[in-house]
Formats: structure tokens, C-alpha cells, sequence
């Protein structure tokens, strides 16, 4: 006869406490719809590098002559280039993040970290062209009022194109932030980046 004592210290039963979790299950029309949302992540960081990058380069080539203004020269031009250089080299960076998640279906950095790291860093560059960018449009603005612009027209047009581009690659990063900002939600809720 068996004693009793092994079933009250759950000699044959397995313990609840001391279960393996369960992996999360992905139908392929999970998948699918996952790898459609970073390819859109993507498209967006390809955006705003592409506009960034644009922009940064009128900026950096607008100078006519030793006679003609430099872009060099003024304060909120410099901030211009700078901002969108900053945010051309931040896009690529993430372009490849966003390459190395889709072809891997993993994150770089751990998963926390990742997805606080992409929305944090999108808020501070896209605040940073925003700013860059209406400082820009203020002072080509009191440019046109003044001779600079009247002697030199090619220069107050290619600082205009500049500070335009500077102004899409802020829209491009803009709803990258949102699609990001959609994630660190999904990882509050759901424990995963991912909404599904």
C-alpha cells in the first residue's frame, strides 16, 4: 500500500509553479501583417533620411562666389544643416535597425530598449528639425525683406529648398515617431512590440 504522504506533497502531480511558458503563436497572416508594418516603419525612415540628407546638401552647396552671402555666415542656417545632418545619419542608423528586424524578425537591442530607444530618439531629432527648420524660415524670411536677398536671389532660393526639404524629413520622421510610439503602447500592454 502506498503511503499517502506522496500525494499530498504531489509525489506523481507536477507542480504549477514549475511550468515553461508557452511561445507566443504567429499565424502567417500575423507575420504578413507584422512585416507590412516595418516595411512601413522603413518607407518612412527612407523618407526622412532621403529629405534630410536633401536638405543638408542645398544647405552645404549654397554658396555663389566670395561677393555672394554664405550660408555659413548665419546663425539659424547653420542649425539647418546641422539638424539634418544630424537626422540624416540618425535615419540610416535606423534604416538599418529596421532592415536587420525584417530580414531577423528580432530587434538589435533587447526589446525594452529597442523600442523605448526608436521613440524616444525620434521625438528628440523630429523636435530638433522642427525647431532647425522654423528658425531657418524666420530668418530667410527677414532675408527677403533685406538686399542680401535682392542681390543674391539664387542664394535665398536654395536656403528656401533647404529649409522645405528639413521640413518634409520632419514629416517623414514625424509618423515614423508615431508608428513607434504605436509599439512602446503595444509593448505596455501587450508585453511585445508587436499588436497582434
Amino acid at each position: 500500500m502506498r503511503s499517502p504522504q506522496a500525494l499530498r506533497n504531489g509525489g506523481d502531480t507536477p507542480s504549477p509553479h514549475h511550468r515553461l511558458p508557452t511561445p507566443h503563436f504567429h499565424s502567417t497572416v500575423t507575420l504578413r501583417k507584422l512585416r507590412r508594418f516595418n516595411s512601413l516603419i522603413l518607407v518612412f525612415r527612407l523618407a526622412a533620411f532621403a529629405f534630410s540628407l536633401a536638405s543638408s546638401v542645398f544647405m552645404a552647396t549654397n554658396y555663389r562666389g566670395s561677393d555672394s552671402p554664405r550660408w555659413f555666415d548665419f546663425d539659424a542656417f547653420r542649425f539647418v544643416f546641422a539638424a539634418n545632418a544630424i537626422v540624416a545619419l540618425y535615419s540610416l542608423f535606423e534604416m538599418g535597425v529596421s532592415v536587420w528586424e525584417i530580414s531577423t524578425g528580432a530587434t538589435l537591442f533587447p526589446e525594452i530598449l529597442q523600442v523605448w530607444f526608436d521613440f524616444g530618439h525620434d521625438q528628440v531629432f523630429a523636435y530638433l528639425l522642427l525647431s532647425a527648420d522654423s528658425a531657418g524660415t524666420a530668418l530667410a524670411k527677414t532675408l527677403k525683406g533685406t538686399a542680401t536677398c535682392t542681390a543674391s536671389n539664387s542664394f535665398c532660393v536654395q536656403s528656401d529648398i533647404s529649409v522645405a526639404l528639413g521640413f518634409a524629413g520632419f514629416l517623414f520622421l514625424g509618423l515614423s515617431s508615431l508608428l513607434s510610439g504605436f509599439r512602446v503602447v503595444c509593448y505596455i500592454i501587450n508585453g511585445s512590440r508587436f499588436h497582434l
